[in-house]
């Protein structure tokens, strides 16, 4: 099996699961139709080979980036525009999103890019309170009751291609969490800690070239 159909058929194959935690809502992207007609054209556009990736993980997606497309740090608008892949999922856009297109365009253009990389994150699901994109370990408990469902998604995302020598984590917080679980599993050899698109798009705009450069330095590592 390709990377593209060991990705598929994981994405597609992810169960709602049941999340009674303290005011935490839980977006299934994967159960819609659509989504799923999305994520096989994505990943057999993209990902249709047996290439070894860099796996560059994040948080959890967020509702208007990969909570809503099923890709991560992917909006409906990117989907379009940068991906050339139409879908019916609205027009609304995510800082995250935005800043890693950007790299890609920098590092010579989305099929290049993801020949390369693949953008994932530590859980699946995206997690709302108060409507309000809500991160993993913003509750100790919640990353505790959700460790095991961690575990087990980068184990099998690890099959799909993954470089094992490293792997980008995506923010202090995560690293510092995924750190420990590396340490357990032996996931990858070494872990690589980059800012957080949101935290750079937020509070460090006026100097996004640099971070966008520091993405493509570490890449090419």
């Amino acid at each position: 099996m390709s990377f593209a159909d060991k990705a598929i058929k994981y994405f597609s194959g992810l169960k709602t699961p049941e999340l009674n935690f303290n005011q935490t809502e839980l977006l299934n992207p994967y159960s819609s139709s659509e989504v799923k007609k999305i994520l096989k054209e994505f990943y057999l556009k993209y990902y249709n080979d047996d290439k070894e990736r860099i796996f560059i993980i994040g948080i959890n997606p967020g509702r208007f980036g990969g909570g809503l497309t099923g890709i991560s740090f992917t909006d409906p608008v990117s989907l379009r525009e940068e991906c050339r892949i139409n879908n019916n999922l609205g027009n609304q856009k995510e800082l995250s999103s935005k800043f890693i297109y950007s790299v890609a365009k920098e590092f010579g253009g989305v099929k290049k890019f993801f020949s390369r990389v693949f953008l994932t994150a530590l859980y699946p699901f995206a997690l709302l309170k108060n409507g309000k994109n809500y991160n993993y370990y913003d509750d100790k408990n919640l990353s505790e009751h959700l460790k095991p469902e961690i575990v087990k998604n980068i184990k099998s995302q690890i099959q799909f291609g993954a470089k094992r020598d490293f792997a980008i984590l995506l923010g202090k917080k995560n690293a510092a969490y995924f750190e420990i679980l590396n340490y357990e599993h032996n996931f990858f050899r070494k872990i690589i800690v980059v800012e957080h698109p949101r935290y750079i798009m937020q509070y460090r705009l006026k100097q996004s070239d640099v971070y966008i450069n520091k993405y493509l330095e570490v890449i090419n590592n």
